[in-house]
């Protein structure tokens, strides 16, 4: 029987008059590729926000990995997302004035395990070996993505949580992103990714189509 990793029971989310999401039940099982589809407004950020922990429900539960997130504090939750999470965003949120590597670093730095050469490794890996010293100024769109994947990799996280990976990218890169996902997920690890793409959605073991809040299930 396949074990669920995260799971949503009556997940809810008010922002004062305004619920982007209604009573959300959900479960994802540990290697499952999960692509969140819906319209703009559907509530699908909302959605990944709370997923990662960076936000909490104003009602419902969020189970991950067992653990009830309801239960922990803010300093738990941080080493949640540093040890069992990687996060990749639309925008790249990548520090400016740190180079490719250095924000890989970075990321190993909060992780308190710093070391040069698993992330020239993982750098490589995308890529990006041969740009490792070069400012996020100096990369294409399609590089920066690659450098926040690298950067979501590099703690070895079991779980990937994507918002629109390849919203700004052109055809090619987008291509080579998804290739990387195809790849994660042969790994083993467990995807839940936001996109308005159809094409990127096919590659998913299963879509969940939000609209309004809520899970269409006509989907």
């Amino acid at each position: 029987m396949a074990k669920i990793v995260l799971e949503t029971r009556g997940l809810t989310k008010r922002f004062g008059s305004v619920t982007p999401l209604d009573g959300i039940d959900m479960q994802v099982e540990v290697g499952e590729w999960v692509a969140i589809m819906g319209p703009s407004g559907s509530g699908k950020t909302t959605m990944l926000n709370i997923l990662s922990c960076l936000d909490t429900p104003s009602e419902g539960e969020y189970i991950l990995d067992g653990v009830a997130t309801a239960t922990l504090s803010e300093k738990e939750r941080v080493t949640v997302r540093r040890e069992k999470i990687g996060l990749v965003f639309q925008q790249f949120h990548l520090v400016p004035y740190l180079t490719a590597l250095e924000n890989v670093m970075l990321a190993q730095y909060y992780h308190s395990m710093i070391d040069r050469n698993d992330a020239e490794e993982v750098l490589t890996r995308v890529g990006l070996g041969h740009r490792i010293g070069h400012l996020p100024s100096q990369l294409s769109g399609g590089e920066q993505q690659r450098v926040c994947i690298a950067r979501a990799l590099i703690n070895q996280p079991a779980i990937i949580l994507a918002d629109e990976p390849t919203g700004n990218l052109d055809e090619a890169n987008e291509g080579i992103v998804l290739d990387f996902f195809k790849e994660l997920h042969a790994e083993g690890r467990t995807i839940v990714l936001v996109t308005h793409n159809p094409e990127l959605a096919t590659f998913a073991d299963r879509v969940v189509r939000l609209q309004h809040g809520r899970i269409a299930r006509n989907a």
